[in-house]
């Protein structure tokens, strides 16, 4: 027992201690690639808020465009004109969303996904491959789920053609929607990918892609764009990076099956506050003005590198470094290793996650990732 009065320490389960470094335990304020912890400590960061802060905390943009737009007042009776300005900027730089809804958190975005994919198949039964979220739809042995609910769901394997496609086949006339993450630890293969588009089309089920980490990271459309995705899938999920941290996910694609909308309920209170929507455009504009995705690319590909030097440095500690570019992570050779060496990059003023994606954004340079990987040498040497 504990007398926190957030249960589990935070109301964000992956940055709880035990799923981070330990210690600093808590911060109180971030710019840049910069994170201030409760005591004062200073640290360079590439948890970077989980992947949602690509051009760095506080982004001058990015921060006025909120500014005004609080100014103007954060929520009001009517639609703001920031609600569809965004989205017809989105539209313009991803072709493939022909209409966009706006909610606050990618785990509703990809629920929306889902339910307009019912909608429009009239089926129930969903496969999904990633995290989705926390949402009752997707959860295949949670508790607090009733089973009626777990069943209607099962777990496709990340690129697995074979077994991709039999379990599409065997559910077909069941299936409504198919519902990836295009990129989990490596990288997807063509043949995957295909199969996908080719398989979904032939069952008749929606083809979803959950693009929260990977848009504007990959590429300012995401997976799709960085791999030629073609034809697109039916509906992309965006949410993360979308407004550079503000609170704004969306869920886009065909006309036709965004606006199947009309014909259930999916709506929020605050899915138009004016702040992450100024903020989300302000954002959009600097990814294209700065090619914020190309340098992603080059600062990541040296972080990558530099991981992988320190693997043949640290052999005996360090088993694997997985993922890509623009999100990646080490493996440790067990579990009290691998806190160990998170525990001793903190100490030494590095946030980088165990097991899970570390991210690089706008704010971090060459020289900030040369100096990070020196301290993952110091951590290891001392775990």
């Amino acid at each position: 027992m504990n007398d926190w009065r957030v249960p589990g320490f935070t109301s964000t389960g992956s940055k709880r201690p035990d799923a981070l470094f330990g210690t600093p335990a808590r911060m109180t304020r971030a710019s840049g690639c910069r994170v201030w912890d409760e005591n004062g400590r200073e640290h360079i960061d590439f948890v970077m808020a989980l992947g949602a802060v690509a051009l760095g905390y506080g982004h001058p943009d990015v921060n006025r465009a909120a500014t005004a737009a609080i100014a103007a007042g954060v929520v009001g009776p009517l639609p703001p004109v920031a609600e569809e300005e965004l989205a017809e900027a989105l539209c313009d730089q991803i072709p493939w969303l022909e209409r966009v809804r706006f909610l606050k958190t990618g785990a509703e975005a990809v629920a929306a996904a889902v339910r307009l994919a019912r909608v429009a198949t009239g089926r129930d039964e969903v496969l999904g491959c990633g995290y989705h979220g926390w949402l009752d739809w997707c959860q295949g042995a949670t508790e607090g789920v009733p089973a009626p609910v777990r069943n209607l769901f099962a777990e496709l394997p990340f690129n697995d053609v074979a077994a991709g496609r039999e379990m599409i086949r065997a559910r077909a006339p069941r299936l409504a929607a198919v519902v990836v993450e295009p990129v989990i630890v490596s990288e997807p293969t063509r043949e995957w990918l295909q199969m996908l588009r080719v398989e979904t089309e032939r069952a008749g089920a929606i083809l979803i892609f959950d693009e929260i980490k990977t848009a504007f990271r990959l590429a300012i459309g995401g997976a799709v764009a960085r791999y030629h995705v073609t034809p697109a899938p039916d509906l992309v999920v965006l949410g993360k990076a979308l407004a550079n941290g503000f609170p704004l996910a969306a869920v886009g694609g065909r006309a036709d099956l965004m606006n199947a909308a009309s014909r259930t309920w999916i709506s929020s209170t605050l899915a138009t506050e004016g702040v992450a929507l100024a903020a989300a455009r302000a954002t959009l504009d600097v990814f294209v003005r700065d090619d914020v995705c190309g340098h992603l690319h080059r600062v990541g590909t040296r972080l990558l590198h530099g991981l992988h030097e320190v693997q043949r440095a640290h052999a005996g500690i360090v088993t694997g470094v997985a993922g890509i570019a623009e999100m990646c992570f080490l493996h440790c050779a067990t579990e009290d290793l691998s806190r160990a060496v998170a525990v001793q990059a903190a100490g030494r003023g590095l946030l980088f996650k165990r097991t899970a994606y570390n991210f690089v954004s706008l704010a971090h340079d060459e020289s900030t990732v040369d100096r990070a990987l020196a301290m993952l040498h110091e951590a290891l040497r001392a775990s």
